[in-house]
């Protein structure tokens, strides 16, 4: 990439002590979050459920069709998540380190290529900035190290829209960005599939659009092998995929991109339930998402005329650019019905630094940000410091609170108590992917009468774990095979009685 230049014909306008300060908040929130990865346990369900899928594709080696159960293939998203989690698992082991250290990595990976390209166009103190905003968004700073699939997606889209800016704009390396825009589209096709390539084809043909850069659109980009190299890298698993398992095109394509969006009631979803929300909510998920940033955002947009006059007096478009790539998941997903609050991630890059221009024209300036908008900008990263600091350490303090989302407390109890007898451990009418992760997968759901009276039969000593508002849905001859053992957040423990009267190593342990 070029080398760094100042924004417009102005000097830095952080201080040597500023951007010093800037790269130590970073290096904070960072050791933070990496703190935070190690000492985390898996929680249910996303998480956990993404992690067990990656776990399975690790003990079957099968790196092709990803498991939701053992012989039961995972259609809702493509593999690259998985793949990313399963061979951090392969080099580290199977534990919370192995399955986030490569999410981090893209994390990590996506702001340094954002501060790269952002300091090639607009100077280092600019990028500076974007990205100290974005690392410290809330949804970002989660989705940075937490195993699921919005992390690998958002750095696909990312390289997508700087690719293009960059080919458009004739930067320097320009046709290797080009080929970027191409490889991106091949990610993002990987981490969730079609809806990632709408994501940054919306943001792009608005600007084209409004701009009228059709003719470089179609010049400056390498159409024909571009496109070859965007299939090269999604379609030969997505052929295998339904080779292997015939049905994943119908589900994924038609159900996960139609149906799941379209349909609040739609009951072909085969992995849980949807999330039906109120069309428009996806707006609240954004200002949620953004925090501490949210106000941040929105305080200079009462200044609209100074923002349009501002946007419009720019001869490379890169403000309208920003704004279309911010908006772009608000817009796509306003009308749906089954969405999550990570679905605004791929938008965020834009809206760091979207909002650095948005308080420079409403201050009448195109150039150095004023020093009290520096020491605005300086106060409210303060606060995400501060908040998230506070955050690790009521996680310290409050555990057991954490513990309540996983099954991990639980399952060392378990192991603790049956030693080296055999034993498996089940849950009554409802799964927990955090159980499976901590077993290796032995946990398993019972969700019948039948079920359960076939431990009586198996000459194991088994562990039964009950929602403690489901324990009334237990038949009434339960207590007399199984003895309590003990609460562990939302859940009992029992153990099944021997038939033996004589004292047993988990009596006496009990």
């Amino acid at each position: 990439m070029q080398k760094c230049k100042n924004i417009s014909t102005s000097s830095d306008w952080l201080s040597p002590t500023q951007r010093k300060v800037l790269w130590g908040f970073l290096a904070f929130i960072g050791l933070i979050r990496i703190l935070i990865m190690f000492q985390m346990p898996m929680l249910d369900t996303t998480e956990a459920r993404y992690a067990e899928i990656a776990r399975k594709m690790v003990e079957t080696s099968d790196w092709i069709t990803p498991q939701f159960d053992y012989g039961v293939p995972f259609w809702g998203k493509p593999p690259l998540h998985t793949w990313v989690s399963a061979i951090g698992m392969e080099l580290f082991g199977v534990n919370h380190f192995g399955a986030r250290i490569f999410i981090f990595v893209a994390g990590c990976a996506t702001l340094w290529m954002l501060y790269l390209w952002a300091c090639a166009i607009k100077g280092r103190d600019y990028a500076l900035v974007g990205i100290a905003i974005l690392a410290s968004t809330t949804l970002y700073y989660l989705a940075s190290a937490t195993v699921m699939t919005d992390m690998v997606m958002a750095a696909g889209v990312f390289l997508t829209m700087a690719g293009f800016y960059s080919a458009i704009s004739q930067q320097k390396y320009a046709r290797l960005w080009g080929y970027l825009f191409f490889v991106g589209l091949g990610i993002g096709m990987l981490a969730k599939g079609p809806v990632a390539v709408v994501l940054a084809a919306l943001p792009i043909g608005l600007w084209v659009l409004l701009k009228n850069r059709w003719a470089d659109t179609w010049n400056r980009l390498p159409w024909v092998e571009g496109t070859l190299l965007t299939c090269c890298i999604f379609l030969p698993w997505y052929v295998a995929a339904e080779i292997k398992t015939p049905g994943f095109f119908n589900y994924f394509i038609v159900g996960e991109h139609f149906h799941r969006f379209l349909d609040s009631g739609w009951e072909g979803d085969l992995y849980g339930n949807g999330h039906a929300e109120v069309r428009g909510t996806i707006w609240l998920f954004w200002f949620a998402a953004v925090l501490p940033w949210s106000f941040f955002f929105l305080a200079p947009l009462r200044w609209t005329g100074r923002l349009y006059r501002g946007v419009c007096s720019e001869q490379d478009g890169w403000t309208l650019y920003l704004l279309c790539w911010a908006l772009s998941p608000m817009l796509f997903f306003s009308m749906a019905t089954n969405i999550l609050a990570t679905y605004v991630i791929t938008g965020l890059p834009a809206m760091s630094f979207l909002v650095i221009n948005l308080w420079r024209y409403a201050r009448h300036s195109d150039a150095t940000p004023s020093r009290g908008l520096i020491r605005f900008f300086m106060s409210t990263a303060s606060v995400a410091a501060v908040f998230f600091l506070g955050a690790y350490v009521v996680f310290l303090v409050k555990a057991p609170l954490g513990m309540r989302k996983s099954q991990i407390t639980l399952v060392e109890k378990v192991n603790d108590l049956r030693g080296e007898e055999s034993g498996g451990i089940y849950y009554w009418q409802k799964r927990y992917y955090s159980a499976e992760f901590y077993t290796g997968g032995e946990a398993k759901t019972l969700e019948t009468k039948e079920k359960l009276d076939a431990l009586l039969e198996n000459q194991q000593r088994d562990f039964i774990v009950v929602r403690k508002n489901r324990i009334e849905r237990l038949p009434p001859e339960f207590p007399e095979h199984f003895r309590f053992v003990g609460t562990y957040g939302r859940d009992a423990l029992y153990y099944e009685i021997p038939l033996s009267t004589e004292p047993t190593t988990l009596a006496l342990k009990l």
